[in-house]
Parts: structure tokens; sequence; C-alpha cells
């Protein structure tokens, strides 16, 4: 099979690329992985061998960001069925290898996205959830869904419950500094999920969330 065909393919407007990831890029990926999600737990961390069998299921799902060669952000992605119930990442993921992308799932899960620290407050981070909804169009997909980190949370977890934090946030009485964004891009909260993954600053919850195709992002 042939998996250097990008699909995908942008220059933004500071000059980076934007497009579908290749396997040439993969090991750098997961030094990003790293770099990105610094408290995530070791078995959580996408390598190098999962990018190349994310690129394998589904090519039009993975993007990466370059600056030059230099591969400065990332996205990876599934076709899903909608689904509410309670799940972890581990168990959506099937063990970080995706092999529970389903090709004729009807939503866009996104499984992870990040910047370079170096690289942020750039819009880099809308520009990689525009290209996904680009792809919910050109996939015919009803819209993303995903579990934002609530990466907020460890400022007030001696205070108060993972549920009350999501409370404040609800009643506008605090922001949180990625689910607040993904909100302002157009993301509709739906609820938390506890015990989503193994990362302490955001009390191991994540709040499940959902981008109709129809919004402009």
């Amino acid at each position: 099979m042939n998996y250097t065909n990008v699909l995908y393919h942008k220059v933004l407007k500071q000059g980076y690329v934007l497009q579908n990831s290749q396997p040439h890029h993969c090991k750098d990926l997961e030094k990003l992985q790293k770099i990105v999600f610094p408290t995530l737990a070791e078995d959580e961390i996408m390598r190098e061998r999962h990018y190349l069998k994310h690129i394998e299921l589904f090519p039009a799902g993975q993007f990466v960001l370059l600056d030059g060669n230099k591969v400065i952000g990332m996205s990876s992605t599934i076709r899903y069925h909608y689904a509410l119930e309670d799940h972890t990442f581990l168990d959506i993921s099937e063990g970080l290898w995706m092999t529970s992308h389903e090709p004729d799932g009807d939503w866009l899960y996104g499984m992870d996205i990040g910047v370079h620290p170096a690289y942020r407050g750039q819009g880099l981070a809308r520009a990689m959830y525009r290209a996904r909804q680009e792809t919910c169009h050109t996939l015919g997909l009803k819209g993303q869904l995903t579990v934002g980190m609530l990466n907020g949370y460890h400022n007030h977890q001696h205070k108060m419950t993972v549920d009350a934090y999501y409370q404040e946030l609800l009643a506008g009485r605090l922001k949180d500094p990625t689910v607040n964004v993904q909100q302002k891009i157009g993301f509709e909260w739906i609820r938390v999920i506890h015990n989503y993954l193994q990362d302490p600053k955001c009390g191991n919850a994540g709040l499940l969330m959902v981008l109709d195709a129809s919004k402009k992002v």
C-alpha cells in the first residue's frame, strides 16, 4: 500500500505547512508528544510505531504542522460512529493503535491535537481544527467529536472536584486553557468523562464535546 499520498496541504500565512502526516514524520511526532503532554502517563504517549499505523489505517485523518522540516504540531483522528457512553483514551484508541477506526463512521473523532510550546499563540491549533473540519466536508461527515483535557483543573484540585470545576466553567466563573479555547472554536460541551486518561494535571478527566460540520472554524 502507498502511504505517501498527501490529500491535504496548505501553506499558512506564517509560512508553515499543514498537511497529512507521512511516515518520515513519525519519529518527530513521537518527540513532540512528549513535549506537548509532559504529565501524561507513559503508556498513553503515542510512539513512532503508532503513528505509522495511523497513517496506514486512515491517512486522510492524520495531520502534521511543519516549520521547514521541523515538526511543530500534530493531530490524530479516526472515523467513528457517534456515541455518548463512557470510555477511556486507551479504549477508544485501542491501546493507541487506532484500530477502532470505522471506515464508514459518520464523525471524525479527534484523538489528540498539539502545538509545540514555542509556536503557541499564533492560531495554529485553530488551523488544525479547520483542517479537520474541511476533512469532514470532504468525506461527508457530520462533524468532529473529541474529549478535551481539563488542563486548568490542577490549579483548583485542592478546593473542588472535577464536577464542581466543570460547573464553574459552565457558569463562566472560571476559564480553562484548553476546553474554553475549543468552545471558542465552536465545540459544544456535552459532559465530563471521569478517568478518561492518566494525567494529574486534568484530574484524569476529559470533557466530551462535538463540533457540527455546518460550523465555520
